[in-house]
């Protein structure tokens, strides 16, 4: 298996941090080599290791956004 390379751009923002550490992100990164996409996945402290994620292109971003701020959430609790 071809090595698989990887360079957070820029840190968006952290969603949770469970009882190991691990943190659920939202990244903009570079996988390799090539244009940065939004990234959301957990990853160990040092970012050595991480979990399973979802990646998105600017487009599906936006759209996500714009689906998200359609739903009320008040109406789960």
């Amino acid at each position: 298996m071809a090595e698989l390379k990887y360079e957070i751009t820029e840190h968006l923002g952290d969603l949770r941090e469970d009882a190991r550490g691990w943190s659920k992100e939202v990244n903009l990164i570079s996988w390799n080599e090539r244009e940065p996409k939004y990234d959301i996945r957990d990853w160990a402290p040092d970012h050595s290791r991480m979990g399973k994620g979802i990646t998105l292109t600017a487009d599906e971003m936006a759209a996500l956004k714009d689906l998200l701020n359609t739903i009320d959430f008040d109406s789960f609790e």
